[in-house]
């Protein structure tokens, strides 16, 4: 059942309203993923706008009402209005002139209907009244949204060769909203696979980790993989790995712990550092999102063996990592802060040996034994000290 629009949050934003005084009620609409997650009664963030009026039209109002503007995507048509609850894109009706796949050339549009005709998907081309909150349904978007069912607007094929990418956006919103697959949908994708080898590793690293990102995307992970799609985009997955997958998500749900794209994405490669590195740069991952990756990539089975010790050296979001894909149990991690080990090496000179390498060597044996006894007080790391420093190795006068 879908919900009343006038019952969604983010309808009675005061920013909107000042936005449609501004533009005028009869020139804008909203659209999207706000209309369409209103309707299903979920959370929205981000709101966009249609407009018959023109980029610089839209500048000049705003800027009689005082709302500040960002021409981010101006060449598009795409203007911000920066408003006290959130930005919102305001965008001119738009009608494809040529595309090749990766960008479209563009031209502006005074119809509705045109402006819908070059969206994605059915569920996204619903258009509501900024007042009224009338939606206008051009393609059966809402019978679509009610069914679980997400499809093409138009020709499939013709869709996915204006923008190759869409391949991946049609997993993505399957997985999150589809209940049943569209069987047109998914042979145009796993026809038009080999298209996606022409787009950004930016673009597609973004879709890869916003599907990895979602509850559960094994099954459609796993439908990637058969129709050919997954060894375009990770060419080193294979079916053990999306089987790896499928256990990281169980784990992650048993264990209470919340899903990570980047931990997913690792699961889908061999524990290789070096294929690691190899998908990081190619999908041109973040400098974060790469020593992720890498350090899960060099995971092995003696992980398991002491979980906090794992954490205290590799930090614990790694641990996490590695302990949940070689099918450790990571709650024990949950709640741990990291100690600090509570020995300087001024406290050793001060026990009368020299500064200098048998400092650093004791503090090594000694932080070594800590962490094997689970991290024990200050007191006993004391004794460990005396300890060390009655042995033949570390006698002094």
């Amino acid at each position: 059942m879908l919900h009343d629009l006038r019952d969604a949050d983010w309808t009675r934003r005061p920013g909107l309203a000042a936005l449609t005084a501004a533009l005028g009620a009869q020139n804008i609409r909203w659209v999207g993923g706000a209309v369409r997650d209103g309707l299903l009664g979920v959370p929205v963030h981000d709101v966009d706008c249609a407009t018959l009026l023109l980029p610089a039209e839209v500048i000049a109002a705003c800027g009689r009402a005082g709302i500040r503007t960002v021409p981010t995507g101006i060449e598009h048509g795409t203007v911000t209005a920066i408003l006290k609850d959130g930005p919102v894109e305001v965008t001119t009706l738009r009608r494809d002139v040529a595309t090749d796949g990766r960008r479209a050339t563009i031209a502006f549009a005074s119809d509705w209907p045109e402006d819908a005709a070059r969206r994605d998907f059915t569920i996204n081309a619903l258009y509501a009244h900024p007042e009224t909150l009338e939606i206008v349904d051009y393609f059966g978007g809402i019978d679509d949204l009610r069914e679980g069912r997400v499809r093409f607007i138009g020709d499939a094929h013709q869709r996915i060769a204006e923008d190759h990418l869409r391949i991946l956006r049609y997993y993505r919103f399957q997985t999150r909203f589809g209940a049943a697959l569209d069987a047109i949908a998914e042979a145009a994708c796993a026809e038009l696979a080999h298209t996606l080898k022409g787009l950004s590793r930016e673009r597609i690293a973004a879709e890869l980790l916003a599907l990895l990102a979602l509850p559960d995307p094994h099954a459609t992970i796993a439908r990637m993989h058969g129709n050919g799609v997954l060894g375009v985009i990770l060419p080193e997955a294979c079916k053990a790995h999306v089987a790896a997958l499928a256990r990281l998500i169980t784990a992650e749900r048993e264990q209470g712990i919340a899903a990570d794209p980047v931990r997913r994405l690792a699961a889908l490669l061999p524990p290789s550092p070096e294929i690691a590195e190899t998908v990081a740069a190619r999908l041109r991952l973040s400098k974060v999102q790469r020593s992720r990756l890498v350090a899960a990539a060099e995971r092995g089975a003696g992980d398991t063996a002491n979980p906090q010790a794992l954490a205290y050296h590799l930090t614990p979001p790694v641990a996490i990592d590695r302990l949940l894909l070689t099918g450790g149990d990571a709650r024990v991690l949950a709640d741990w802060t990291v100690p600090v080990f509570p020995l300087k090496g001024g406290a050793i000179v001060a026990r009368g040996i020299t500064a200098g390498p048998e400092v650093a060597k004791l503090l090594q044996l000694i932080e070594k034994r800590w962490v094997a006894e689970g991290f024990p007080s200050a007191d006993r790391v004391n004794q460990m000290l005396a300890e060390e420093l009655g042995t033949s190795a570390f006698r002094f006068d």
